[in-house]
């Protein structure tokens, strides 16, 4: 049954409802104590999150815990930025007053900003505000601003014009011409992406004016295109990215350029010229142009005779587009249509990304000529930025002082984060630049005498170094490949240490950048560190790899801080000289002060623990889950070490162990008592220690419920008092904690604290005598850690894969999905070993066919990297597409195409040593066979995945693994940045390779860099999603809203985070019956994941998912049919058809077409659903038997009533025997056959008719039944799992009951916290209530495979 919003469980008092007038705030809030929920603790929803980032983390029991700064004490309210918007008027030359909505914490610059991007007002760029005669301050915030009050009226000044503002103005007005031109998306620049929602929804979505009238059936065509029809075998590319009519810009100017006469001679300065321009109107009248102090005006100059003296007449004008509109009546027209057109397009089509997103395919583009692209190539982006006061930016200064504002309150902590993550993503930006240059060979080394490899840069203050061993730096790691794969295991760290953000540690700003093969590093500097020799100003760590090793008091303070969160033990260690050093971080972490006196730590590559599956120890033998696995197995580096995920995970893992240990002792203790109150020995543990890996007897949660969990109480209890350690614990409850601890490896005996020395089995490291035993210990931790990766981790996986907990669709879900799990990407091997012994291997299919395209995409990548160092610039498109027709082309022998020159360009370069990097002019890539490509990839997946790849050629690959070329081309040209031309590649001819020079297109970066976390907002949006999973539908929605206004406040408009928080709305909005709420929502969900994530990434393919079904709730069929068809394209382009998600848009294609009575097709899409349903969840599942009943609607509707009862029997039977005979669905299914039999019998009856009496006969009409819209809806809201809870009369009872016992629960613990602070908090050992059952499905979204986003 559907539970409508209003039955749903005990919702909460309404008076907690907050009114809508406060949009960030908490006017209508009663005080903090009815509503803790808002408290950014979160102290009252425990399961519903466990460890998501680290954002929750259950605090342990040593007293160390210090409340964070950022934590509010649960007496203070939390107080949101009060934001009431008031209305100014505004009063612009030449137009009409218009009134403005603004609020009291913008700045007057973003009023600037408005005007410069409204339709009327988009001209003007230098102009001031003025209240009353007095110009306004553009950086003073309008709150401080006297007088202006709602109603006030603001008078557009213009101002006169300096170069600069000519510049900017220039800049604009070529800007507003290219508003339309997708040409920046297609090549990367300017944090432009692409979106193409609006090619199918035809812009009508929630215009409610334009909505159709009511359930007409216009005549919708449905026919989707052959290749999106289940069984085609064809993946066309172009549907990709469809021609958008708008892109064929109108045409406003032919040429529009600096002139040749710039800058103006001395003389002409004096007269206000700032510099010269040159138009070409459509007309084919040639101008030339004088940018002014007052304004623009026509000059008397030509191509190649100056004559500044203004022309008759002049047209001067402030605005170079006014001064436009009146020379030329095509520009006049054109440009008012395309404004029209730029204004009327959804502004997440136009936001900038805040980290751009590269396309792997673009359309032929002709290149126009741009004055502003040519002179930004050789001007302002080398060096300094033209907008920016100062010239360079000084980044790690920005990096550092935005980390040191306060963060006591919410404004405070919201305006520290926007900062951080404001100067974080103009920091990538640059640095990717940067990158680029230094592999293009545009940027000077700082020592240019040495070789290639060895050589740094700086540029635009950052600095630059490249992925290579200088100076035998890694030799004992792997050499090289240590020294590429040492940048991103420190870029973790950084990452890593950012998150912990403890006050008056500071990291480096760090990027790492992959870019024709070269890894760059790029980092900001710390002041003073070029001047000073490296080994004077490293005062803590090791700068030789634990040879000569420093400690230093106040970063042992600074780092103890992070030990907590990162699990790191603080350790001795000796230095050359047998001296005892104490550390709180790995030997290669090294702490230099600048000279601005800030304690910097950089180096963290050896942050987490070493992973010893992949690092073989003389003398040390691991766990026998880790043999038995063929571990340890040597890898090409040793700076193998496991994920921070993991690390929590084990830690997770050991805790629970800790407390069920406990409890049993307790348990053994209480029980010994009543019997012979002397024995007590026989309660302590067996002198044989369980092995920690396996919980010890009897799990704990064996004996009746009630029981354990009041043991695993007492246990807290008891823990918080020992570790308070007042005396007032009983010797024998210490012994059972102290026994506990001991079992679980923990570093203290009074509480649970189990931490890791990241310097174990560091080749080099010495430990002083008195700590072996510790390092014994740790030993053994490391090995627990390695095998619980392989014995719970990797499995749990596997099992999450079969149950569809999680439903990757490429390679980078699934790298996702394993990398949330802790498993890095070298045990993929091992995961794809796991599932083919699995007993559920067909319903993992899925998960094979994408881990197999992941290894060997990988292993391809890994050949590539060399591949590319080997090519020049100049043979770069003729060496990819050879490389492209090896890995993918069918033909047996494509020929490299060298460039012509060859020959000439090698004599003249053997005399000179410092090419830059990305030049070298060998041609050994020309001879590569596609034999030997694929003999390569086998080998490196043998070697690097532990895994044999039983295919020689490409052809065999696909055929054996039952892969897609499409898909693999896809996957490749993502990991390493290729862009190809959007066209139908013949993949399979075996008489002409498949690609040509000319289809590469481009060669992007693959950028590394961290992300700064909007933490308060994250807070919020969790609570919202515990809050609807509880059934508290009308909060959770108000948190989710608060924290969309906060994302929106840190991140700016467009990020993946906000993503997710709208997604959730859209849903919430839905349920709660709000469609057009739902459909705006959406909308907006989708043209961000498409811009942000890319447009076929498997998430924008859930989002078009959901969108649909908002659509054809509010009756936009042909619009949800288009959308769900886009879908389906793309997953078949990402995945193909064989993957359990195919099921759901299958099942909601067929319904939608079943809704208007397109009968076959429906019927094709509904039974391929019903395939692939049997196929993942087994014949015998309840999604199989919705499927039949699905099937037999449709022959129903055909009056095909023997295949509609052979499904519908299909149906009940699954029901029977799943549910039982007197379950709701059973009957249902069962009333459902009677009614069909009756129709059947009908039938046959008028047909016997018509054979006795022939055509005379009189034959009683008989009913058809187009099926209803809302009986439709009501299906396709049970597939998608909207709602749906089988639930009975009595378990909704039990429900609200149970709702209400926990309410009261929380409030008793809530109580209890208010007498006592408790140093611990521990996951809830009981699961959710009744799980996915009992929960109205809004958040356990089937089809999503995290609402995290």
């Amino acid at each position: 049954m559907v539970i409508k919003t209003d039955e749903l469980p005990a919702a909460a008092p309404a008076d907690s409802v907050r009114e809508p007038s406060s949009q960030t705030g908490s006017k209508g809030r009663p005080g903090a104590a009815d509503l803790p929920s808002v408290m950014l603790l979160n102290g009252d929803c425990p399961e519903s999150f466990k460890k998501e980032e680290g954002a929750a983390e259950p605090l342990r029991e040593n007293g160390l815990e210090e409340a964070e700064p950022g934590e509010e004490t649960p007496g203070q309210e939390v107080i949101v930025i009060q934001d009431t918007g008031f209305s100014v008027k505004i009063l612009a030359p030449g137009i009409e007053p218009f009134s403005l909505q603004v609020s009291p914490q913008e700045m007057v610059q973003e009023i600037h900003q408005v005007l410069m991007d409204r339709e009327d007002t988009c001209h003007r760029t230098c102009f001031s505000l003025h209240l009353d005669g007095n110009m306004l301050d553009h950086f003073s915030e309008l709150r401080s601003v006297e007088g202006l009050q709602e109603g006030s009226v603001l008078r557009v000044v213009e101002e006169p014009y300096t170069v600069r503002e000519a510049r900017i103005h220039v800049r604009h007005v070529r800007d507003l011409l290219k508003s339309l031109d997708p040409s920046d998306a297609f090549n990367g620049v300017d944090c432009n992406s692409l979106s193409f929602l609006s090619v199918f929804t035809d812009g009508d979505l929630g215009d409610s004016g334009k909505r159709k009238k009511g359930l007409e059936m216009d005549p919708i065509d449905c026919t989707p295109p052959e290749h999106i029809l289940p069984g085609s075998r064809e993946r066309p590319l172009c549907p990709l990215q469809p021609q958008n009519r708008d892109w064929k810009p109108l045409q406003c100017l032919k040429v529009l350029t600096m002139s040749g006469w710039n800058p103006p001679p001395g003389n002409r300065k004096m007269h206000g010229d700032l510099m010269y321009l040159f138009v070409i109107t459509a007309e084919d009248r040639q101008v030339s142009i004088t940018a002014s102090t007052r304004g623009f005006y026509l000059n008397q100059s030509t191509a190649y005779h100056f004559n500044p003296k203004p022309a008759s007449p002049r047209f001067l004008s402030h605005s170079l587009v006014e001064l436009l509109n009146q020379i030329s009546p095509t520009f006049k027209k054109n440009f008012a249509v395309l404004q029209k057109k730029r204004v009327q397009r959804h502004p997440f089509e136009r936001i900038a990304t805040p980290f751009q997103v590269y396309s792997w395919t673009a359309p032929q583009a002709e290149h126009a000529m741009d004055c502003v692209r040519a002179e930004d190539a050789y001007t302002s982006r080398l060096g300094y930025e033209e907008h920016i006061p100062g010239q360079t930016r000084d980044w790690n200064e920005e990096l550092q002082t935005t980390r040191e504002l306060p963060r006591k309150n919410l404004p405070e902590r919201l305006l520290r984060e926007r900062a951080i993550f404001k100067v974080h993503s103009d920091f990538t930006a640059a640095a990717t630049r940067g990158a680029m240059a230094v592999i293009d060979g545009n940027v000077m080394a700082i020592n240019p005498s040495e070789e290639t490899k060895m050589q740094m840069f700086i540029w635009n203050n950052i600095f630059f170094s490249l992925g290579f061993d200088v100076r035998d730096h890694y030799k004992d790691f792997g050499g090289d490949v240590a020294a590429y794969v040492a940048p991103t295991n420190d870029l973790n760290g950084v990452r890593t240490y950012n998150a912990v953000d403890v006050e008056g540690l500071y990291t480096l700003g760090t990027v790492v950048v992959d870019y024709r093969g070269y890894r760059v590093t790029a980092q900001s500097i710390i002041p003073g560190i070029l001047e000073r020799d490296q080994e004077q100003s490293v005062i803590y760590g090791s700068i030789d790899f634990g040879k000569t090793v420093m400690s230093h008091p106040r970063y042992l303070e600074l780092l103890e801080r992070t030990s907590r969160p990162l699990k790191i033990l603080r350790h001795r260690v000796l230095n050359d000289r047998d001296e005892e050093v104490e550390l709180c971080s790995s030997v290669e972490c090294k702490g230099i002060i600048g000279n601005d006196g800030r304690h910097y730590i950089l180096d963290l590559l050896r942050t987490f623990p070493p992973d010893l599956n992949f690092l073989p120890v003389p003398g040390e033998a691991l766990p026998e889950e880790c043999t038995r696995a063929g571990f340890p197995r040597t890898h090409r580096h040793k700076l193998c070490c496991l994920r921070q995920e993991l690390v929590d995970a084990f830690v997770e893992h050991r805790y629970l162990l800790f407390m069920k240990l406990a409890a049993l002792q307790l348990m053994q203790h209480k029980a010994s008592k009543m019997e012979t109150p002397t024995s007590l020995e026989n309660g302590s543990l067996p002198s044989s220690e369980p092995k920690p890996e396996e919980p010890p007897g009897p799990e704990a949660g064996s004996e009746e419920e009630g029981g354990s969990a009041s043991g695993l109480a007492k246990v807290k209890e008891l823990a918080e008092t020992i570790a308070s350690d007042d005396g007032t614990a009983d010797p024998r409850s210490r012994e059972v904690i102290h026994n506990a601890c001991k079992a679980v490896g923990s570093v203290s005996s009074t509480a649970f604290d189990v931490r890791f020395n990241p310097d174990i089995f560091s080749p080099g490291v010495r430990f002083p005598e008195s700590c072996q035993e510790e390092v014994r210990d740790q030993k053994q931790l490391l090995k627990d850690a390695a095998a619980f990766l392989l014995s719970c981790q990797i499995p749990g996986l596997v099992k999450d894969c079969t149950d569809h907990v999680v439903l990757p669709m490429d390679g980078a879900t699934l790298a996702e999905v394993m990398r949330q799990r802790g498993i890095n990407m070298r045990y993929l091997g091992k995961v794809l070993d796991l599932v083919l012994r699995s007993p559920a291997r067909d319903q993992l299919d899925h998960i094979y066919k994408i881990g197999i395209g992941e290894l060997i995409t990988r292993s391809a990548k890994h050949i590539f990297k060399t591949y590319l160092q080997g090519v020049e610039l100049s043979g770069l498109s003729a060496a990819i597409s050879h490389f492209l027709n090896c890995f993918l082309s069918s033909y047996p022998n494509p020929v490299a195409h060298l460039p012509a020159d060859e020959l000439v360009s090698k004599k003249r370069n053997r005399r000179r040593r410092n090419r830059p990097p990305g030049a070298a002019d060998n041609t050994a890539w020309a001879v590569m066979t596609p034999q030997e490509l694929w003999k390569n990839i086998c080998q490196e997946a043998k070697n690097y995945f532990d895994f044999s790849l039983e295919c020689e050629t490409v052809d065999q690959a696909v055929e054996c693994y039952g892969l897609q070329k499409i898909t693999l081309l896809r996957e490749i040209s993502l990991k390493t940045g290729i862009q190809v031309l959007l066209k139908e590649y013949s993949f399979d001819s075996r008489h002409k390779p498949a690609f040509t020079e000319e289809d590469v297109l481009n060669i992007f970066p693959v950028v590394k860099h961290v992300n700064p976390k909007a933490s308060d907002a994250f807070h919020f949006f969790q609570s919202g999603q515990a809050k609807v999973q509880q059934g508290f539908l009308k909060e959770g929605c108000e948190l989710i809203n608060e924290a969309l206004n906060l994302f929106n406040n840190v991140y700016g408009a467009m990020h993946v985070e906000i993503c997710a928080c709208l997604r959730l709305l859209a849903r919430l909005h839905y349920i709660m019956g709000d469609y057009a709420e739902a459909l705006s929502n959406q909308q907006k969900a989708v043209l961000m994941s498409e811009r942000v994530m890319g447009i076929e990434h498997p998430n924008t393919i859930q989002e078009y998912m959901h969108l649909a079904l908002y659509c054809f709730a509010s009756s936009q069929l042909s619009t949800a049919l288009s959308l769900l068809y886009r879908a389906r394209y793309l997953t078949l382009l990402v995945f193909g058809e064989d993957h359990p998600e195919m099921a759901l848009l299958d099942n909601n294609i067929g319904l939608v077409l079943h809704g208007v009575m397109e009968y076959d097709l429906s019927l094709r899409f509904l039974e391929n659903a019903l395939a692939v349903s049997t196929k993942y969840h087994g014949p015998r599942s309840l999604k199989v038997a919705l499927s039949h009943h699905l099937v037999a609607r449709v022959y129903e509707s055909k009056a095909e009533f023997r295949s509609a009862l052979q499904h519908e029997k299909e149906g009940y039977t699954i029901y029977k025997t799943q549910l039982g005979e007197d379950h709701e669905k059973t009957k249902e299914s069962s009333e459902y056959l009677k009614c069909l039999t009756q129709q059947a019998v009908a039938l046959q009856r008028t047909m016997n008719e018509i054979y006795r009496n022939g055509s005379s006969a009189n034959i009683p009409p008989l009913k058809f039944t187009a099926p209803s819209m809302a009986s439709v809806l009501e299906q396709l809201n049970v597939i998608n799992g909207i709602l749906f809870i089988p639930l009975s009369q009595k378990d909704l009872e039990n429900l609200k009951a149970e709702v209400a016992r926990r309410h009261q629960l929380q409030e008793a613990t809530k109580n209890r916290d208010k007498a006592e602070e408790p140093m611990v908090t521990e996951p809830e050992p009981a699961g959710p209530p009744r799980d996915a059952a009992s929960q109205p499905q809004a958040t356990k979204d089937p089809s999503s495979p995290s609402l995290q986003g």
